[in-house]
């Protein structure tokens, strides 16, 4: 990768490797339903054991196993696209963090300060307005479902971004011809797929994750790095089951309203945020620079 590499194109090599990246995006997809299988199948026979029937057996009780099992299987991927990244292409792991190198700890904490709290705000507004099917939760659970939204969440939402945002970014954005090109790929297959493995039944829930997707591969551009994306992506969720188990709705109803589309302010602000950026490429060690995409 040369100093005024963008994030995207940092898989390109003289030798096209359609094949290599086909099969690095089959094993990102794979990953997320082998853990996801191994896991929650795993926490499923424990709470059996206790008397609880999860979604994964067929059942309705949301349990704390259950939560916490979906979202360790999911951030997974943050390894398992490391290691992708290293034995297809033999990039170095670091690497698929930003351009330099490097997890930028101000680019992530002014990202959150400023998305936070419009995250927040759209939470509560989507909350108040949409229509509620509650449920009655045993207190013990309701705590302990918490304790792993905010543990947890933010990690599979980083799993997500690594391996959407990261490595499949990556790899589209190095199938295009040049640059912009590239990008174009990048962020249509990135966002499809992403979009395609959290199909709903509802035409808003998945307008919502279409334009999470888009946002988040573009100031995934901007910026060089999975950052930003990180603190949109981990506050979208996190904030989302939270808001949920403050009301003790349904965590399996699924449907959306179209004031679902207020979660798309989020991305804006992100996309806000980042819009002086370039995009920013790799440079000296401790230093970004901007270049043409």
């Amino acid at each position: 990768m040369t100093p005024d590499t963008p994030y995207h194109r940092a898989l390109v090599s003289e030798h096209r490797q359609v094949w290599r990246g086909v099969a690095a995006v089959v094993l990102v997809i794979v990953g997320l339903f082998g853990f996801g299988a191994v896991l929650t199948w795993s926490a499923a026979q424990l709470d059996l054991a206790m008397g609880r029937t999860s979604p994964t057996l067929g059942g309705d009780d949301v349990t704390v196993l259950y939560h916490a099992a979906n979202a360790a299987s999911v951030a997974l991927l943050v390894p398992w696209s490391i290691l992708l990244q290293r034995w297809l292409f033999g990039a170095r792991a670091i690497s698929l963090v930003s351009v330099v190198s490097r997890f930028r700890f101000d680019r992530f904490g002014r990202a959150f300060l400023f998305v936070g709290p419009v995250s927040v705000v759209c939470m509560a507004v989507l909350t108040l307005v949409t229509p509620v099917e509650a449920v009655q939760w045993r207190t013990a659970d309701l705590v302990g479902m918490l304790v792993v939204t905010l543990l947890l969440t933010p990690l599979q939402a980083a799993g997500e971004e690594f391996g959407f945002r990261g490595l499949v970014f990556r790899v589209a954005g190095s199938w295009g011809r040049d640059p912009r090109s590239g990008l174009v790929v990048a962020v249509s297959v990135s966002s499809i797929l992403f979009a395609a493995v959290h199909f709903q039944p509802d035409l808003w829930l998945n307008i919502h994750y279409l334009a999470l997707g888009v946002g988040a591969a573009l100031v995934t551009w901007r910026t060089g790095g999975l950052e930003t994306a990180i603190v949109l992506h981990a506050l979208n969720n996190t904030l989302s089951y939270t808001f949920a188990l403050v009301v003790q709705t349904d965590l399996l109803s699924g449907t959306g309203e179209p004031a679902t589309l207020l979660l798309s302010l989020p991305t804006v602000a992100a996309l806000v945020l980042t819009c002086r950026n370039g995009p920013v490429v790799r440079g000296e060690p401790g230093l970004s620079r901007h270049g043409v995409g």
